[in-house]
């Protein structure tokens, strides 16, 4: 099934943007749509929203410029009213900002959870479910199911991170990996468990515009489902697989 959405750069989510504390980052915004005003707003930057975050109408452009400041997993999305449907729509993505000292992992994913509401965007029949909150889909990285169908590979013994964004517009996630318990979560700028305590941690739970990443080591070949824990919407679409080798 295909759907028509509103983009950041032709997907949805729209381009992931990965640093470190300090690096500057430069964004030129295009509104090629041919029909209404866009913007974009990055939570990852410290500055006024005038001139930035404003709404250019077709055809223009704007170069939106900021220092990511602070490590962490930020979401950025249309800046634009309504928000609901421009978010619910796919102008939303993620910029990750490595804490210092981050260790190398020997996978590192992200993942993008959003609702998706099919339909013609802007129509009254799709706008209504958004404002009931009523989802056709649960879903990572703007696509149902689809590391069901095409799992993540590790090996046995690995470590893998997986930073997690929760773009709405409406829901959060309690984000779970069947079968491992996580030794690392860092949420919204601070690690709350590392791998030298004695604890450990079965959910990453992000409200709305939230972020943090988990780390596990998978210990045995198989087949580890990783979902949404609220499991409506693993059932509707919010779920994957990563499969382990020896």
């Amino acid at each position: 099934m295909k759907q028509q959405m509103w983009t950041f750069g032709g997907t949805a989510p729209g381009p992931t943007l990965h640093g470190k504390v300090g690096d500057v980052f430069q964004v030129t915004l295009v509104n090629d749509d041919h029909g209404m005003g866009h913007g974009i707003d990055f939570h990852a930057g410290s500055l006024a929203p005038d001139r930035p975050m404003r709404t250019i109408q077709p055809g223009e452009r704007l170069v939106y410029r900021f220092r990511a400041e602070k490590a962490g997993a930020w979401l950025y999305h249309c800046s634009t009213a309504p928000m609901l449907q421009h978010i619910g729509n796919g102008m939303y993505g993620a910029v990750v900002i490595d804490p210092p000292g981050l260790a190398k992992a020997d996978h590192e994913y992200v993942l993008v959870s959003s609702e998706l509401y099919l339909g013609t965007p802007g129509s009254s029949a799709q706008v209504a479910k958004m404002r009931e909150n009523t989802p056709d889909a649960w879903v990572f990285n703007g696509v149902a199911d689809q590391y069901a169908q095409r799992p993540l590979k590790v090996k046995a013994g690995e470590r893998a991170r997986f930073w997690v964004v929760a773009a709405g517009p409406s829901d959060g996630i309690a984000f779970h990996l069947v079968g491992t318990v996580f030794d690392t979560v860092y949420k919204e700028g601070a690690y709350l468990l590392k791998p030298d305590q004695a604890g450990g941690a079965q959910v990453l739970d992000l409200a709305p515009a939230q972020g943090g990443f988990v780390e596990t080591t998978f210990p045995e070949a198989g087949h580890y489902a990783f979902v949404d824990h609220d499991m409506r919407h693993a059932e509707a679409g919010a779920h994957g697989m990563v499969e382990v080798r020896d």
